[in-house]
C-alpha cells in the first residue's frame, strides 16, 4: 500500500514537470537578444526573439525606445529599434508581446553618453563635430607655427 502511494506521487510528479518543462523553456526571456546591447541615444540596435509565438507578428518596447513592430524571418522575429535621444543613461528592459504573452529580459539594453565603450580606444556613432574639427585644426595649426619659429631661431642662432 505504501510502495504504491509512492509510486503513484512519483508518477504524477514526473508526469507534470515533463508536460511543464517544454512550455516553459520555449519562451522565456532567454529567447531575446539585443545587438549591440550597448547604444547611445539617438542609435539604433537589433530585437531579435526566437520564439514561434512571434509568428503572427507582436511587438517589443522598452522606456528606452518606442513600441515596435517585430517581423518574421524564417526562425526568428526582429525589430529594428531606435533609442530616444532623451533616454536616461543606463539599464533598461526589453519586453516582447507575442500571442497575447508579454516576456520580458532585465537589463536587455543599456544606453551609453556617447561612443562605444571601447577601452582605451573605441568609436563613435555621431563622428567628429564641427567644433570637435575646428579645436583640432586650431592644435595643429599652432604646433606647424610653433614649430616653424623654433627651427628659424635655431637656423640664425648657427649662422652667427
Amino acid at each position: 500500500m505504501r510502495n504504491s502511494r509512492a509510486l503513484a506521487v512519483t508518477v504524477a510528479a514526473g508526469a507534470f514537470i515533463g508536460l511543464a518543462a517544454p512550455a516553459a523553456s520555449a519562451w522565456d526571456a532567454s529567447t531575446i537578444s539585443v545587438s549591440p546591447s550597448y547604444v547611445s541615444r539617438g542609435g539604433t540596435a537589433t530585437v531579435t526573439v526566437s520564439a514561434s509565438e512571434c509568428r503572427t507578428g507582436g511587438h517589443v518596447s522598452s522606456s528606452a525606445f518606442p513600441n515596435t513592430p517585430v517581423s518574421w524571418n524564417g526562425g526568428a522575429a526582429t525589430a529594428q529599434v531606435t533609442v530616444h535621444h532623451d533616454a536616461y543613461v543606463g539599464s533598461h528592459d526589453v519586453s516582447v508581446t507575442c500571442a497575447g504573452s508579454t516576456i520580458t529580459k532585465p537589463a536587455g539594453i543599456t544606453v551609453i553618453h556617447g561612443g562605444v565603450r571601447g577601452g582605451l580606444g573605441g568609436s563613435s556613432a555621431t563622428g567628429a563635430t564641427p567644433t570637435d574639427m575646428a579645436i583640432g585644426g586650431t592644435l595643429v595649426a599652432a604646433a606647424v607655427i610653433g614649430g616653424g619659429i623654433f627651427w628659424l631661431r635655431r637656423r640664425g642662432e648657427a649662422k652667427a
